[in-house]
């Protein structure tokens, strides 16, 4: 992940919204602001806190568990006023990760699965574009288990119930009191491609439509009457927080995944999303198209 010092017009997400990854990753950007407007390298920054070099980069990118009193001796370091030290000293205070719903399933998982959790977790809004298949946060258990896996990338057998149930549990954040916000984009070729036979696919498209009508969830279908566009030829997620600066773009390929937290890759990727929007069918007759997908499947198997 890009570190950044937190910039003029960026401030901090309020405690009471955001998360541990949120709040780390906001103590990170303000540390590596007050580093270089010191001029200290990292390495002499922790000679003077009396820290490794590598826990200054740690802090500053955001990684893993932090430590008040170093954060205050940085601080001190850093020659920070008394208000912006003791600021971050509560920053660091409120940023152990808490008992989450993944814990179970930690010991299996990638670094990059936990962060996607994390961002998942905290976020206030997400938007989707989907290109291959259904959104994790929308698919059955059926229409999951039928994705076929790319040779030489299989789960092992024995992980494989846990990672289904690890998706299905994933989607009850739809179903919180306070949800995020959840706007999704999708290729026409998405409802369109059979997924383990013409019943999963038709339950699954009634659960998409179903999920839909849900007042804080918007899917838009991307038709192939519109023609092609060069914003669609992959799919991204961008995880938003109460905080702006602290947006995250997501993109999973099959050599692995990347996060993007530069402004201008987040500017342009919220302006795509936006523009495909723009260029989806609307809602009603989004639905209308997915009605119309599910019967094509079942009337094509018949």
């Amino acid at each position: 992940m890009t570190n950044r010092p937190v910039g003029e017009g960026e401030s901090a997400v309020p405690l009471d919204e955001a998360g541990p990854t949120a709040r780390r990753r906001q103590l990170g950007y303000r540390l590596l602001a007050l580093r270089e407007a010191s001029g200290l390298s990292a390495e002499a920054a922790g000679h003077l806190a009396g820290v490794s070099k590598a826990t200054v980069s740690r802090y500053e990118r955001g990684k893993g568990n932090v430590r008040w009193n170093q954060v205050d001796q940085l601080c001190r370091a850093y020659q920070a006023p008394d208000d912006e030290r003791e600021a971050l000293v509560t920053l660091a205070r409120n940023s152990k990760p808490s008992d989450t719903w993944w814990v179970p399933y930690a010991g299996k998982l990638p670094d990059t699965m936990r962060l996607l959790l994390a961002l998942e977790n905290e976020a206030s809004q997400i938007k989707h574009h989907s290109v291959g298949v259904i959104p994790a946060l929308l698919q059955t258990l059926p229409y999951a288990q039928a994705i076929k896996p790319t040779p030489g990338f299989e789960l092992p057998v024995a992980d494989v119930d846990d990672y289904l149930a690890l998706r299905m549990k994933r989607q009850e954040i739809l179903d919180r009191p306070s949800p995020p916000s959840y706007q999704v984009v999708l290729d026409e070729a998405v409802i369109r491609r059979a997924v383990g036979g013409p019943e999963v696919m038709a339950t699954q498209l009634d659960h998409l439509l179903r999920r839909s009508q849900q007042p804080h969830i918007r899917v838009q279908i991307l038709p192939f009457s519109a023609g092609a566009y060069s914003a669609a030829l992959s799919s991204f997620i961008l995880y938003g927080s109460p905080d702006p600066a602290l947006d995250v773009v997501f993109i999973e390929s099959q050599v692995g995944s990347l996060f993007m937290e530069e402004p201008r890759a987040r500017e342009e990727y919220a302006s795509t999303i936006d523009f495909l929007r723009r260029e989806a069918l609307d809602p009603d007759a989004s639905a209308d198209l997915i009605v119309e997908a599910s019967k094509r499947h079942l009337t094509q198997h018949n």
